[in-house]
């Protein structure tokens, strides 16, 4: 797997706002896990691709002017996690596992607390 390219993608996907895009990279029974998750939906994990569109629909509308600069890759044993800034500097990181077909399976974010 090139994971350069994947994180390539991934950011032009986020940054496009197409949740078709964005979630083409993601199998149908995602497990995407997220402290920010937890406070807008009761769960600190989304079960399925339908949830996770649902989630991020609202998330790209409450912040349209999202927008995601990768910072650094770090490649695994199919895994990878990329770290990257959103529109207001804050340092985040996502952790992807990958089935066989090259799909995300599993995701987790992380975000480093915003200063004040």
């Amino acid at each position: 797997m090139d994971f350069q390219a994947f994180a390539k993608a991934w950011q032009a996907g986020w940054n496009s706002h197409d949740l078709d895009r964005i979630l083409s990279h993601y199998s149908e029974d995602i497990l995407f896990h997220s402290r920010k998750a937890q406070a807008s939906t009761g769960s600190g994990v989304i079960r399925g691709k339908a949830a996770l569109r649902s989630y991020w629909a609202q998330a790209l509308e409450a912040q349209p002017d999202l927008i995601f600069t990768v910072e650094d890759v770090f490649e695994g044993h199919d895994m990878m996690v990329i770290s990257y800034l959103n529109h207001h500097g804050v340092l985040a990181a996502e952790t992807l596992y990958f089935g066989a077909d090259g799909l995300v399976v599993q995701a987790a974010a992380c975000h480093r607390a915003e200063d004040g």
